[in-house]
């Protein structure tokens, strides 16, 4: 199913508080709101209507699929498997971003609302992974909304060591190719590492003999779902 959102949120800016007798500088507040337009793939499971509630996969595409053919989408991972005729026993949300810019947290987050108000989602069971581009952008993904996840599966990205402190303890499954010249493998590496730094305990498969498509096999392999769908996002702690 293709699917177009308009996205409408507010942005909104108040400055810090002045001393009084300061009459150089005054408080203001700005309120706007932002239309951001977005194309994507929305794949239901079989027996939909039978469940009150799923868990959903986001999947995020690479730089190659960017632009506004959702044809590009279905060339890689689930929305391609999809397209072959697989079926996953959960929500499928595959967006495209557009050409020439990079994943924004704050418009997925968007997306992410939309779909949860619209159709029938399980909230402890959401997952986000993706490819490349979608790899590093699950990892920042991840990184801006922390308590959300049920879990990630970033392949062949990276990310800021920096942002392993906001979720240490998420289940992470990340993959890379060992001959991977695009994206080094010390990419996805360093992100595992500062997990286990701050007491974390991810995954890193590492395929010896891959370059950069670290994938296909990853999408292909039935224990990848099984473990995905065996997370359920842990109660915050306070």
């Amino acid at each position: 199913m293709k699917s177009q959102i308009t996205l409408l949120f507010v942005v909104a800016m108040l400055p810090a508080l002045v001393f009084a007798d300061d009459s150089r500088q005054t408080s203001q507040r700005l309120d706007t709101t932002v239309k951001v337009e977005m194309n994507y793939l929305l794949s239901l499971p079989k027996g939909y209507d039978k469940q009150d509630s799923w868990p959903l996969v986001l999947f995020l595409h690479g730089a190659g699929e960017r632009g506004d053919d959702l044809e590009l989408v279905k060339k890689h991972g689930p929305p391609k498997l999809i397209g072959e005729g697989k079926d996953f026993p959960l929500v499928v949300v595959s967006p495209q971003c557009p050409k020439d810019v990079w994943w924004e947290p704050i418009e997925l987050t968007a997306l992410l609302d939309q779909v949860i108000k619209t159709h029938k989602v399980d909230e402890d069971r959401i997952y986000v992974t993706g490819l490349s581009m979608g790899g590093f952008g699950t990892w920042r993904l991840a990184a801006f909304t922390p308590d959300r996840f049920a879990a990630i599966a970033p392949i062949c990205g990276g990310g800021e060591k920096y942002w392993a402190r906001r979720f240490p303890h998420l289940p992470t499954w990340a993959f890379h190719g060992a001959k991977d010249t695009g994206v080094p493998l010390e990419r996805s590496q360093e992100m595992i590492d500062a997990m286990k730094e701050e007491g974390g305990e991810p995954k890193l498969t590492v395929y010896p003999e891959a370059g950069h498509d670290s994938w296909t096999e990853t999408y292909k392999n039935p224990k990848f779902y099984e473990w995905l769908l065996a997370q359920k996002r842990k109660p915050v702690e306070d």
